[in-house]
């Protein structure tokens, strides 16, 4: 769809870019097996193994059409559950030339919400670790709106404001990992058409035969718009400040047949998210907070409702070759009882230490270590320990383009 995209366009644009990457790492993997896998680890990688695996590659391209059009793509390629190539988000951007301080664009496609405060780069990535923080783990793997998004920007002699609205369609299934198999932390991204792995042990108990996946991008029930709204702010020396309300307004109640005639639930998810980020001379500083619930109806009247939260520092060194980074976070999520005679709660927090080198503008080299204590009680009612720390260390080399 991309090479389309800029085979079509590049000709007529006035201008037009394009960003790559391709990775390969060593990993020393913790005991625990990997949610990917159909555990409850919270590491990408498990098993207790150290072995070198193909990270991901991905592909970005932008294509200035015309003054006021912008068209926007990007693919990756994954192994594993996720091995083949996928549409990451694709855009087309209207935003007519302003000679005042107000200007307004329009975007219309498959677009990921403005979440993140930390994941900018090509196949949203992260510049600063390997692994993106809990927050926008899930924000990867479960977010997507397909539909507009009104941007409303005022450029002030100091500062400028923006105000984000949008009307979206398919991510009923958001929120679902958070309930079934609580917060995870890695740096897998699920594109348009991909599946996700539910927990082994879940399925299992519902007398079904692992493993179980599901789309995390669909509609199920009646029609109906999700939304969201945003306000940022935004001062000189790299400084901001964001908010955001989030609601899919899935319906709690409603299924749908997925592939093999299993069920697939849609949950009423929402949240509120709040970051800031600033620089301090050579240092970056980046924290988020975020905390929301989803309600899933599968029976009348008895409903399960699982509150979650999390919340992360992170600071990085921002000059040179060498560029340290470290990221401390906290999560948990909480399911009361209901009449659903069901409940979990887990808690945990994470370190994350990265080392990056880039002695050319085409390598970056990554040292990471990343550790989770986390404690669940649905770990427990499967026979595991409550509690685990998983410890995952990472050497990557990356080219870019």
């Amino acid at each position: 769809m991309l090479a389309l995209l800029i085979a079509a366009t590049s000709l007529r644009a006035q201008d037009y870019v394009l960003h790559a990457y391709i990775d390969e790492r060593l990993v020393a993997a913790p005991d625990d097996t990997s949610w990917t896998n159909g555990g409850f680890g919270k590491t990408r990688y498990g098993g207790n193994q150290t072995q070198l695996h193909f990270g991901g590659a991905a592909l970005y391209g932008a294509a200035q059409i015309t003054p006021d059009l912008l068209a926007m793509g990007q693919v990756q390629y994954q192994t594993g559950d996720r091995g083949r190539v996928s549409l990451l988000e694709g855009w087309i951007r209207y935003r007519p030339v302003s000679t005042t301080p107000w200007r307004w664009s329009l975007r219309a496609g498959a677009l990921f919400p403005p979440v993140s405060m930390e994941n900018d780069g090509v196949g949203w990535t992260s510049p600063w670790t390997l692994s993106s923080s809990a927050i926008n783990t899930w924000t990867g793997e479960e977010l997507r709106a397909v539909g507009g998004e009104l941007e409303l920007e005022h450029r002030g002699e100091v500062s400028n404001w923006d105000f984000r609205a949008s009307l979206f369609r398919r991510d009923d299934p958001a929120g679902t990992v958070l309930a079934i198999r609580g917060w995870s932390i890695g740096d897998l991204v699920s594109g348009i058409g991909t599946r996700l792995r539910e927990p082994d042990a879940e399925v299992s108990e519902e007398d079904e035969t692992p493993p179980n996946y599901y789309d995390p991008f669909r509609s199920i029930g009646a029609s109906h718009w999700g939304d969201y709204v945003a306000v940022s702010w935004h001062a000189p020396g790299e400084t901001s400040v964001s908010v955001m309300h989030y609601d899919n307004h899935a319906d709690p109640g409603a299924s749908a047949p997925y592939a093999g005639g299993d069920e697939q639930y849609a949950w009423r998810t929402r949240f509120w998210s709040a970051g800031a980020r600033t620089d301090t001379g050579a240092i970056t500083w980046i924290a988020q907070a975020l905390d929301g619930y989803t309600t899933i109806e599968p029976i009348e009247d008895a409903y399960q409702r699982t509150h979650y939260r999390s919340a992360f520092l992170l600071a990085g060194w921002n000059r040179g070759a060498w560029r340290p980074a470290l990221r401390i976070e906290h999560f948990s999520t909480l399911t009361p009882s209901s009449d659903i005679d069901w409940s979990q709660s887990e808690h945990g927090n994470a370190v994350t230490g990265a080392l990056n080198w880039r002695p050319r503008s085409y390598l970056r080299l990554t040292a990471e270590v990343l550790r989770i204590d986390s404690t669940s009680t649905l770990r427990a009612e499967y026979g595991l320990p409550a509690r685990i720390i998983d410890t995952q260390l990472q050497l990557n080399v990356r080219l870019l383009y």
